[in-house]
């Protein structure tokens, strides 16, 4: 069985909104709704749980899910960090084989990025797509000087979702909730334990809307 843990726990500072960045209008609908849409139709999947922060549930089943006609197997509470969101989200898949664990506001996830995340999941346990970084990436010091500039061809800029065995990203999400470490995504919690991450080719249309530069990008793209 394989599930998509989609977080949508967003607050929108850098969007610069009071609303909720996965509830911004994109063309007529939430950018959440563009995201669950995906899951829904993708035949590779079997269960869909979405993790919204607590005071947004009842407003999310009603405004995004109902409204919309979208149906998720689960709707949970997030945690007060992401990885307690994602671990919320993972007890909820227990059963699963594999699961894929996505940003609410990617919206323009493909199916060969879906399909490709559930293959590599299996053959490696642990997967995720990136793209090269356009730009020059440098490395500068608190003074900030440039110290060093990074090849670009051996740097990965990663995407979601990011795919996994289920036995293996809920135990090292269980036991890292132990430790005093800071994860900001779901391959730093299995590379913690000296676990390997397989990094395919992502897109580069499969954006976070983060800013509202995005947002102009993510109306061109469902116009197209």
């Amino acid at each position: 069985m394989v599930s998509a843990i989609v977080v949508a726990g967003g607050r929108g500072k850098r969007m610069g909104t009071v609303q909720s960045k996965q509830y911004i209008d994109l063309n007529g609908k939430p950018i959440l709704y563009y995201t669950i849409k995906k899951f829904l139709e993708s035949k590779l999947i079997d269960n869909i749980i979405l993790v919204v922060p607590a005071d947004e549930i009842e407003y999310c089943k009603k405004e995004i899910l109902e409204s919309n006609l979208l149906k998720v197997n689960k709707i949970v509470a997030g945690g007060k960090e992401r990885n307690d969101s994602v671990f919320n989200g993972l007890i909820e898949a227990k059963g699963s084989d594999v699961v894929l664990i996505h940003d609410g506001v990617r919206p323009f996830v493909s199916d060969s990025i879906i399909e490709q995340a559930i293959k590599y999941a299996e053959r490696y346990g642990a997967a995720a797509p990136g793209v090269m970084p356009k730009d020059t990436i440098k490395l500068k010091d608190k003074n900030q000087f440039s110290i060093n500039t990074l090849n670009r061809s051996d740097l990965v800029a990663v995407q979601t979702p990011q795919s996994f065995k289920f036995d293996l990203i809920y135990d090292c999400h269980k036991r890292i909730r132990t430790e005093n470490v800071l994860v900001t995504d779901d391959t730093m919690v299995v590379e913690h334990f000296g676990n390997k991450v397989y990094l395919y080719e992502g897109e580069y249309t499969n954006i976070k809307i983060t800013t509202p530069e995005d947002l102009v990008i993510g109306e061109y793209f469902i116009s197209r």
